[in-house]
């Protein structure tokens, strides 16, 4: 069990934040700076990829493909799709969801 819940990164042992912030990880975004606006993102909300931010607010996550590979860096928050993300705007977008 144990095995399972580790390798598959939509299995979680603590529960998630109230919004869900998950970063594209595939080739296209990676050739439009998403390294940095993971990093940023990480070090904004004070956690590491995968981790919930202390008051329970936001989880941030990082998915191999979101779809969106024309409007890279492309980050999901909440339900809705976001693309040519700068750190500026994922802030804004983190901010309005919390």
């Amino acid at each position: 069990m144990h095995g399972v819940v580790t390798f598959y990164r939509d299995f979680r042992t603590t529960p998630p934040g109230r919004v869900s912030v998950r970063v594209c990880r595939a080739e296209a975004c990676r050739a439009v700076a998403r390294e940095a606006l993971m990093e940023h993102a990480a070090a904004s909300l004070g956690v590491t990829r995968g981790g919930t931010t202390p008051d329970g607010a936001v989880t941030l996550d990082e998915v191999f493909c979101l779809g969106n590979c024309a409007l890279g860096p492309a980050v999901q928050v909440g339900d809705r799709l976001h693309g040519r993300v700068t750190p500026a705007r994922l802030d804004a977008l983190i901010g309005q969801g919390r």
